[in-house]
């Protein structure tokens, strides 16, 4: 068990509702702006930037579902964490853009390691039973 209090149970619930639905709303976000984020993902040299908006909305809906959900969390967990930290080192490189771009670049770059920071914490807690949680995991 994650936590052992019922208030402790539904604050989980919450946490979980709270970081998966922002990361799944942020991956519908990719979907419905699919030429705007290749043309960025263009920009800063990603390969097949169209195919790479809508793979990482995809990792997105589905990891953040995942985590709400408690649905695989482990896989779910685990994806998001590389995906997050990945991205924020391809897209988000504050440190090579000009001072202008720095800091709204820095900004995007502490979120994704923020919340790999949290998805790695769901990870590490991945293995036992959920409160509230429709309970399908592989390990």
């Amino acid at each position: 068990m994650v936590v052992e209090s019922a208030v402790g149970e539904v604050a989980f619930l919450l946490g979980r509702l709270l970081f998966g639905g922002v990361l799944a709303f942020m991956g519908i976000n990719h979907f419905g702006n699919v030429d705007e984020m290749a043309g960025y993902a263009e920009h800063k040299g990603l390969p097949a930037p169209r195919l790479s908006v809508v793979g990482s909305g995809a990792m997105l809906v589905l990891g953040g579902v995942g985590i709400a959900l408690g649905v695989v969390p482990v896989l779910a967990a685990g994806a998001l964490a590389v995906f997050l930290l990945v991205s924020a080192v391809t897209m988000h490189d504050f440190w090579a853009v000009p001072d202008d771009q720095a800091q709204d670049e820095m900004t995007g770059f502490l979120k994704n390691v923020s919340l790999a920071g949290g998805a790695l914490t769901l990870l590490a807690v991945g293995g036992a039973n959920w409160p509230y949680s429709v309970g399908v995991a592989l390990f």
